[in-house]
């Protein structure tokens, strides 16, 4: 007879005995699993400041784009989430289309790096990084791809700089911090930053990941765990559960000065919507921001909701703007098999229709 959630004891009886078949197919599995590493595809240190590097990624074939793309990720994470690994990378997939693709590592600040203001981020490290492709290609402007936080450092870097920026892509980006949806936002709009700051310093990247990993508290700590034992017979899928588990755990800290200026002018004060936003002794204008746009948002974004991305249309000066919804989440859109295929053809037919 079945109880009250449709269960019999037969059903009961072979569920357990399929848990204790992959428990004890792990002890196999386990002892195979090869240590797991991100950032599938060789590069090469091409530019450097500090702690800050620039790389390029070498393809199997030479480029045919007549411009690098940029690849400027947020801070919170490591950058290699676009090339996770050889079937998931968003890399890979440019690359085989002929782009010449250059990404940059933030690096791990320590203390020495508190006080990195925005103004470091944008005009040193972004910038110098645009000016190392723009020299070296002699070029007067080059293409960029900012992701999350890195989009939103585009777009200061696009606003303060039009000339230097050909083609701007953005993906899943947030432009209105205040819309409704918005949990982050939500969290920050009471946060006495100052009082954060001044008291830890830096930012530990621990506190960042209990942060995003509270969001979605029963998938992110109990589902997911608890998914785990239905792949414990099959090594390439463990070892891709382990190899995303590194990437979200091997978190820089972040440096206090620039945590405090973002929450601020951002989080707090909307600063794309409402006006305000100043780049060391330069206000950022999302109207100056006149070349071409490619905005690419996640339907299931969790982090960055759609209408916080989408909200870019009605606030730059160019009216080639393209927009691509991708049916996904904030990390699907990276990793998942829709996004090898949609999304590489789409970065790269969009810039050749404009090379």
């Amino acid at each position: 007879m079945n109880g009250p959630l449709n269960f019999t004891p037969d059903a009961l009886a072979g569920e357990a005995m399929r848990m204790q078949g992959k428990l004890g197919a792990a002890l196999d599995t386990l002892k195979q699993v090869d240590d797991v590493h991100y950032g599938a595809t060789a590069k090469q240190e091409v530019w450097r400041d500090g702690k800050v590097v620039l790389y390029r990624f070498i393809g199997d074939k030479a480029p045919t784009a007549t411009a690098p793309l940029l690849i400027s990720y947020a801070l919170v994470n490591r950058p290699y989430m676009v090339d996770l690994q050889a079937d998931r990378s968003i890399v890979k997939g440019l690359l085989e289309r002929g782009e010449d693709v250059y990404i940059i590592d933030w690096g791990y600040p320590d203390r020495s790096d508190k006080f990195l203001t925005l103004e470091d981020y944008i005009e040193r490290f972004l910038g110098g990084a645009v000016d190392h492709l723009r020299k070296s290609f002699k070029l007067d402007a080059i293409n960029l791809l900012g992701i999350c936080q890195g989009g939103a450092f585009s777009l200061c870097y696009a606003s303060l700089h039009p000339g230097k920026i050909r083609n701007l892509i953005t993906m899943v980006t947030p432009v209105d911090f205040h819309t409704p949806d918005n949990m982050l936002s939500n969290w920050t709009q009471g946060m006495d930053v100052d009082l954060f700051v001044d008291t830890l310093g830096n930012v530990p990247a621990d506190l960042m990941n209990m942060c995003y990993l509270t969001l979605k508290p029963w998938r992110l700590f109990v589902q997911k765990y608890v998914g785990l034992v239905d792949i414990l017979d099959d090594k390439k899928a463990v070892e891709d559960f382990l190899r995303m588990e590194k990437w979200i755990f091997d978190s820089p800290d972040q440096a206090g000065e620039a945590f405090r200026q973002f929450i601020k002018q951002f989080y707090q004060a909307n600063g794309f919507v409402n006006g305000g936003i100043t780049i060391g002794d330069n206000e950022v204008h999302l109207g100056m921001v006149d070349m071409p746009i490619l905005n690419i948002f996640a339907e299931q974004d969790h982090l960055v909701p759609p209408a916080s991305s989408k909200a870019l249309k009605d606030l730059i000066g160019t009216d080639d703007y393209t927009e691509l919804s991708f049916k996904g989440g904030h990390i699907g859109i990276y990793v998942s098999g829709r996004a090898q295929k949609e999304v590489p053809n789409t970065i790269h037919e969009w810039l050749v229709q404009r090379s």
